[in-house]
């Protein structure tokens, strides 16, 4: 997915291309209203308000006057406010700051859920042996719920994400446990062979020597 990202500040909109760029978005960073203007169409846009030339909320203005683009606003001005002119000007969320890269992915799947379902993620992952049913947050195999933990239901729902796809040590620990884990480096490894354990040969939780984990559906 392709996403715009209108940022002045520059160590957050490094940090915040690098984390997108990490679950697979191609982003594109302007530091400028007049820029986001010009740019070409992407499928979603984030705005900060506090741009040099121009509010971001004349941006998002602009932008929604030009077609129906997702919209999320991150900002700094956190004011009741601000968040209820962006909302009614066209935005689909707002995010203030600071911020982690992981709640801002959780944003941007949620929007889409709401104004794209045709591309959003499913609520359920279904193979022949096994199924994860994201509302209930419940999985079965063979027919049968099996008991994971939250962790452990966290990391296999991430994984199943992409079935088949490589997910680093870094995507994974940032995803599931978040940006500022700190604990021990083992603690994916303890959960990867709970999973394996409790999933039996109805799914393959994958290691790919030097890089992550995959899963692969049977």
């Amino acid at each position: 997915m392709r996403v715009l990202l209108v940022e002045d500040d520059e160590p957050i909109a490094e940090s915040l291309t690098r984390g997108l760029s990490r679950y697979g978005f191609d982003v594109e960073w302007v530091k400028t209203g007049a820029e986001a203007l010009a740019a070409e169409p992407t499928d979603m846009v984030l705005v900060d308000l506090g741009l040099p030339d121009m509010d971001g909320l004349d941006v998002c203005r602009e932008l929604r006057a030009r077609g129906d683009v997702p919209i999320i606003v991150i900002s700094a001005r956190a004011d009741e406010t601000d968040r209820v002119v962006g909302l009614e000007i066209g935005a689909d969320d707002y995010v203030s700051k600071p911020f982690g890269v992981r709640e801002v992915i959780a944003r941007m799947r949620a929007v889409m859920r709401r104004v794209r379902p045709a591309v959003a993620q499913p609520d359920a992952t279904r193979s022949s042996r096994l199924t994860i049913d994201r509302r209930a947050r419940r999985v079965h195999v063979d027919g049968i719920e099996i008991t994971l933990t939250p962790k452990e239901y966290d990391l296999l729902a991430f994984l199943a994400e992409a079935p088949g796809a490589v997910f680093t040590r870094e995507q994974i620990m940032e995803a599931v446990w978040d940006a500022n884990w700190f604990g021990p480096t083992k603690t994916l490894d303890v959960h990867v062979g709970a999973l394996r354990r409790k999933l039996g040969d109805a799914a393959a939780v994958e290691t790919v020597r030097g890089v992550g984990f995959r899963l692969v559906l049977t």
